[in-house]
């Protein structure tokens, strides 16, 4: 996904690879808790990628299709919040390590989006959720061509001016699952963006299944079959701590990208790293614990339906911490989420989404519906994997508890939400 202008006379237009569905564990691994409660809980899939509905189409029918109508253009949700929206792209580069999943000491490599609060957009054309590459690469991977459908257009301006009369803007990290692209959090992250927030997404690079770098290379998953997810999320916790310097970096008036692109105006004097927050879906979730514990910057975090692995539940949090999940899964029958309830020592939250399914937290919830028709899925196939609650409904009542937590925890500013079930929202219920 999404974007940044670089290239002779600023002519060529690269948007960064984010955006495939997810998994929640590297597979069957020593390290993974063994939840308790019914033996196969729909909140919990080996792997958290879209289940792949492949329907062969007939060469004749293909190409009749592709003559007859222009390809559906998907859409995923505009942001709630009251400000336009900016998005750039960064290219960092970690010397201090080498990529675990390549040969070769090659040094650790990221893309990460960053979302804020803009003005003046005119004249900063909208990014689009993948790049044409990356697109392709994901709709191919779903059976799905560039004939028949059309990534989304987000609501990212691409390096328009930060919003700087709103002063320092609290940080947040944003970590998907398990091989998937931060696109997959893009409705929320724009969104967090439109409320004031600057929204650090992060790519992590050779698990996600593409991730595409301003010299055009699309760098695939390359992670080796079986690894112990407790690994991979010793990997992202240090790609978020990366991440959080390179804030600091350009706090300090400095440029961390690789190629020094252009920054937007304002941006230097508007990351506010003595406030930062993390949010993570499925093992990106439970990547918010592993990298609260490694970096203490980080105030406050929420585990979005993540189940958590290795040692981080197990250890004291003393800084606030939410714990959202779908309608079948909560800390009754996911033993990783009991203990790390148990080892919470700061405010905390559990809270679930009644209707909804694991993958109901990413962009997915909102895509798969739309394009489920080219595949031959039915309604009752989709609601199977992406659960019964309305994806606009769903996309609201995320948002807004996700920001009334990090609204209370990061800007002071209590909320009424997070102590009680409340008539506006009866889809969320409190886990006791």
């Amino acid at each position: 996904m999404i974007a940044r202008a670089v290239g002779p006379a600023g002519a060529l237009a690269i948007v960064l690879a984010m955006g495939a569905t997810p998994a929640m564990a590297a597979g069957k691994t020593p390290d993974k808790p063994t939840p308790t409660g019914p033996p196969a809980t729909p909140w919990a899939p080996e792997n958290d990628e879209a289940p792949q509905h492949h329907k062969p189409v007939p060469p004749e029918e293909s190409r009749s299709a592709r003559t007859a109508a222009p390809p559906q253009r998907l859409t995923i949700p505009a942001p709630s919040g009251q400000h336009s929206v900016g998005v750039v792209g960064l290219h960092l580069i970690d010397k201090s390590r080498t990529d675990p999943y390549v040969p070769g000491n090659r040094p650790r490599e990221l893309m990460v989006t960053l979302w804020y609060p803009a003005t003046a957009t005119s004249g900063h054309y909208q990014a689009p959720w993948l790049s044409s590459i990356a697109g392709a690469h994901f709709l191919a991977s779903r059976g799905l061509s560039t004939q028949q459908v059309t990534v989304p257009t987000t609501a990212g301006h691409v390096l328009a001016p930060v919003k700087t009369s709103l002063g320092k803007l609290p940080v947040l990290l944003y970590s998907a699952g398990l091989h998937s692209d931060c696109a997959m959090g893009t409705t929320l992250a724009q969104d967090l963006a439109s409320r004031g927030y600057l929204v650090v997404s992060v790519d992590h690079t050779h698990e996600a299944n593409e991730v595409q770098f301003p010299d055009g290379r699309l760098e695939l998953n390359t992670m080796p079959a079986g690894a112990h997810s407790s690994d991979t999320l010793k990997v992202r916790a240090a790609d978020i701590k990366f991440a959080i310097n390179a804030m600091g970096t350009i706090s300090s008036g400095g440029n961390p990208d690789a190629g020094h692109t252009t920054l937007p105006s304002g941006l230097s004097k508007s990351v506010d790293t003595s406030r930062i927050g993390m949010f993570g879906w499925s093992l990106g979730g439970a990547a918010v614990a592993d990298s609260m514990q490694l970096d203490k910057r980080i105030d406050a975090g929420a585990n979005l339906d993540g189940q958590f692995f290795g040692t981080a539940p197990s250890k004291d949090l003393d800084r606030p911490f939410m714990l959202f999940s779908s309608g079948n899964h909560n800390r009754h029958n996911d033993s990783s989420w009991r203990t790390m309830w148990a080892h919470l020592k700061g405010n905390r939250v559990d809270i679930k989404l009644s209707g909804a399914a694991h993958l109901s937290f990413s962009d997915n919830e909102y895509l798969v519906p739309q394009w489920a028709h080219l595949l031959g899925l039915s309604e009752a196939q989709v609601q199977q994997q992406y659960g019964t609650i309305d994806p606009n409904r769903a996309a609201k009542v995320q948002r807004d508890y996700l920001a009334a937590f990090f609204d209370q925890e990061l800007r002071k500013q209590p909320s009424t939400l997070l102590d009680k079930p409340n008539a506006a929202y009866p889809e969320i219920s409190f886990v006791r």
